[in-house]
């Protein structure tokens, strides 16, 4: 039989496609694989963070303190992985269904806008504890500050809610690359995975796009996300380091002289210093500036701690995702 008979025959004996996780499974598997996550591998984001502060690695807290910042983003990990995976898999029938009216089909484009769109819904969540997680991991206000008295420290220099979103643009500038490298890359991976198991008899060939993620064992879901992690996450190392020093650059517009010296002596290395207009402020100064001050090596800053993080990340937290969707849909 022709190879393009065997793969019709195949694919019309194979099951429909998958109708997307329901709104419940999906938000329950997406908190479940967030947390996790967070939680697991806390520690090197620390490490990663400190870095790729301006101040330094040592200056920050060093190896001391690695779990500073973790009830902030314990907070906002579940609801923002959820929000994340109920956009991203409610958003990929749609635009598939949206394509094929233009009469265009691209998975790798559907993929990259599905996930796009629901990094920005999920960063409107995941920005501000991150925010007050970065401050902790720096020790930006001493070694001993608790997270309420972060985030009240944080709304009072900044001028309000508002502070909560410093770094919000250069985290979408970040999030939009990564995830339109990932999640191609990972559906890829797993359509590999599962044309090989149908070539060697474990399963049937799906049609095209038809979903295989309650066809691939779980190793092979995790092994996908973790390599699809590994390689966005070097790639985007820059814009990762631009993004963590917007974030931990403090504006003092409403602190007293009292406060300000009090935090000082609490901190040494909080005082802010004086940085060229748009620098640690908005995403191209600051990009610019790290090239032309620090070269390839502090465009870098971290990659190693950064790649294992979400190399490894990856595969909890997809993986997590799919054994959620398949323990709750069956």
């Amino acid at each position: 039989m022709a190879p393009d008979r065997a793969r019709e025959a195949a694919a019309a004996s194979a099951p429909t496609a998958r109708p997307p996780p329901a709104f419940t499974t999906s938000l329950v598997s997406g908190a479940m694989s967030g947390l996790a996550v967070d939680i697991i591998f806390f520690p090197i984001d620390t490490i990663k963070t400190r870095l790729q502060s301006k101040q330094g690695f040592a200056a920050s807290g060093a190896f001391k303190g690695i779990y500073s910042g973790l009830a902030s983003v314990a907070v906002g990990s579940a609801p923002g992985a959820a929000i994340f995976f109920v956009t991203y898999e409610s958003m990929k029938p749609a635009l598939r269904r949206q394509a094929e009216a233009w009469g265009w089909r691209s998975e790798p484009a559907v993929h990259m806008l599905a996930a796009s769109t629901a990094e920005a819904a999920a960063c409107l969540v995941r920005v501000p504890t991150e925010v007050i997680k970065s401050r902790q991991q720096t020790a930006a206000y001493g070694t001993s500050t608790s997270t309420r008295q972060v985030l009240q420290l944080v709304l009072f220099e900044g001028g309000g809610l508002r502070a909560l979103y410093r770094g919000y643009g250069s985290t979408i500038a970040r999030e939009i690359p990564f995830t339109c490298i990932q999640f191609p890359l990972y559906e890829r991976i797993k359509a590999a995975f599962a044309a090989s198991n149908a070539r060697e008899g474990r399963i049937p060939l799906a049609a095209p796009g038809a979903s295989t993620e309650h066809s691939l064992p779980l190793w092979q879901a995790a092994l996908s996300g973790s390599c699809a992690g590994a390689i966005a996450a070097a790639a985007t190392t820059p814009l990762d380091v631009v993004k963590t020093r917007i974030m931990l650059e403090r504006r003092r517009t409403g602190p007293s002289s009292a406060t300000t010296a009090a935090t000082a002596a609490t901190s040494p290395t909080a005082a802010p210093t004086t940085s060229p207009s748009g620098v640690n402020t908005r995403l191209i100064p600051t990009l610019l500036h790290l090239i032309r001050n620090e070269g390839m090596k502090g465009c870098f800053a971290g990659i190693v701690p950064r790649t294992l993080w979400i190399g490894f990340g990856g595969a909890v937290f997809l993986g997590t995702f799919e054994a959620g969707v398949r323990l709750l849909e069956g």
